[in-house]
């Protein structure tokens, strides 16, 4: 999320729950706008509830929040959500709420590809915490989807870079590439099949 809302929302303040035991062990995080939360207690809920509707009071303030309550694999169905943001979008009105699919897939190159997908945007406000847990879900499901059959389709194209690493294998064998290109005569490219992104 640092490299999304440095790049491509440099004007707002970006901030985001993590597990307060886990948040303990990287304390510098806080400088960049964690904060730690109780993950399974009541106190950690009101505490998610009361910090996020006091961010988001301000309208350059953005929320990331890792809605599954852990990382998992994007392959995982059904996505189940912990409750904690449908009660934040019941409580607090007029939020866009944006779903994120994130994939790191293996293309050409000895790296991985950081994918994302933003779904579509919903805005907050209403509703019972089951209806709002249901399309949260259903929301994160197509974006996620959508994702995977770009990933899968390997299409560069598709994607618009913000970042971009070193291509190649490195060491003896892009060694022995670039000796085998100069011999042919021609012009030396690290990258393994189709350029990545």
């Amino acid at each position: 999320f640092i490299m999304l809302a440095t790049l491509r929302f440099p004007d707002r303040n970006g901030y985001g729950p993590m597990e307060a035991s886990a948040l303990g062990q990287y304390r510098f995080m806080r400088r960049i706008g964690i904060f730690g939360i109780e993950t399974d207690s009541p106190r950690g809920a009101a505490a998610f509830l009361k910090i996020s509707s006091g961010l988001l009071e301000d309208a350059r303030t953005m929320l990331w929040i890792t809605a599954e309550g852990t990382f998992t694999d994007p392959r995982t169905r059904p996505v189940r959500l912990r409750p904690g943001l449908a009660h934040l979008a019941r409580r607090v009105p007029g939020v866009t709420i944006v779903p994120l699919a994130l994939e790191y897939p293996f293309w050409d190159e000895r790296t991985p590809e950081a994918l994302c997908r933003f779904g579509m945007p919903m805005e907050s406000g209403g509703g019972t915490v089951e209806d709002w847990n249901g399309r949260l879900e259903a929301a994160l499901t197509e974006a996620m989807d959508r994702l995977a059959a770009d990933a899968m389709g390997r299409e560069a194209s598709r994607f618009e870079p913000l970042v971009s690493g070193n291509a190649g294998i490195g060491g003896v064998y892009d060694l022995w590439r670039r000796a085998k290109a100069l011999v042919r005569g021609e012009r030396f490219k690290p990258q393994h099949g189709r350029e990545s992104s």
